[in-house]
């Protein structure tokens, strides 16, 4: 159950069982799916039933211990052999989160260096592995909500761009998570979400998880943001990020170096909030940060309705990088960063 809104938690491991929150309903129905197969997670994570960079590394944790379940009764060579080519294929779903590689590498590890050599008791690791992902995750969104919270005043304007929520963890989101804490702290203000084409992530997601907890949001199409900024209301952005290179640079959704650039055209603070799972400091840069290209059906059509014409050429690429340089901060469960990031992010996170 997640408690900012009340509804079953984005990711759940009931008695042995694994419950993804089908996002791909929402915000008209709350279903929550059971996952039965590593093929049926590997596809609800490539159609976005789960999405969100935390969430889909807990969500592939998990899904090897639905796809190891029956190879417990394999001798131990053969298990990790297994282990190793299921966490392979769950990686396959999406490239750009470096999350889902973060948590399916760090369950294997755990695995394939404890020294045990009974199966069944290999696969009870790798749940409990999974289980503790999940819940640092939790406790990993508060510590990003209380380093945030400090950038937003009584009577601010946020904006934030696709979802970054509650939705997209196990706990109050990484980019909402200061938005969360700071109104559980009784600031008022006012938090504007851009709708995120193709996928209207920020209007199904993000202005429905804040509106249900109590927040003042507005929903605004994503070519709006330079007007809404323009006319004053906007004091502060905070997006999410699914893959933080060595430099600073950031991957997030689609449009998010847009909504940077115009941030920096008006003088405007630009933050991105992330756990530290997310920052890889083995990519040097944004430019080497392998960016997914979608179907072409989530351009040519809004809803169920097509609005493109017939065999035209289409780009969908699901992410953008900005530049460091537009990054004013980096807020994470360890404090804010602040340029120079090349040395802050070693500094905080290097081993």
């Amino acid at each position: 159950m997640n408690s900012v809104f009340n509804l079953p938690g984005t990711v759940e491991w009931k008695d042995g069982e694994l419950f993804f929150l089908d996002q791909t309903l929402l915000p008209l129905e709350v279903v929550s799916e059971k996952q039965e197969t590593a093929a049926q997670v590997w596809d609800s994570i490539k159609r976005l039933k789960v999405r969100g960079a935390p969430a889909i590394g807990i969500a592939g944790a998990y899904g090897l211990a639905v796809g190891m379940r029956d190879k417990q009764n394999l001798s131990p060579e053969d298990f990790l052999r297994e282990l190793a080519a299921c966490a392979e294929y769950l990686n396959s779903s999406r490239p750009t989160a470096v999350n889902l590689s973060w948590a399916l590498n760090r369950v294997v590890s755990k695995v394939r260096t404890c020294g045990i050599s009974d199966s069944r008791e290999l696969y009870r690791l790798l749940t409990a592995e999974a289980e503790l992902i999940h819940t640092e995750d939790r406790a990993i969104c508060d510590g990003i909500g209380e380093h945030g919270a400090e950038l937003i005043k009584d009577g601010a304007g946020v904006l934030t761009h696709c979802n970054a929520g509650a939705l997209a963890t196990s706990g109050i989101g990484t980019a909402t998570a200061p938005m969360y804490t700071a109104h559980a702290k009784g600031r008022s203000f006012r938090v504007f979400s851009d709708e995120t084409r193709p996928l209207l992530q920020g209007a199904r997601l993000t202005s429905w998880e804040l509106q249900r907890a109590g927040l003042d949001v507005t929903l605004i199409c994503d070519n709006m943001a330079a007007s809404v900024m323009a006319g004053g209301d906007i004091d502060l952005v905070i997006v999410g990020t699914d893959r933080v290179a060595a430099n600073g640079d950031v991957a997030n959704k689609i449009g998010t170096l847009g909504v940077a650039v115009l941030a920096k055209h008006f003088g405007i603070p630009f933050y991105v909030a992330c756990p530290s799972s997310t920052v890889d400091l083995t990519t040097p840069c944004g430019a080497d940060i392998e960016i997914e290209e979608r179907e072409a059906a989530e351009v040519t059509s809004f809803g169920a309705r097509r609005t493109a014409p017939e065999n035209i050429k289409v780009r969908n690429p699901a992410f953008d990088v900005t530049p460091a340089e537009l990054v004013t901060g980096i807020i994470t469960e360890k404090g804010i960063i602040r340029a120079p990031y090349q040395e802050a992010l070693v500094r905080m996170f290097g081993k």
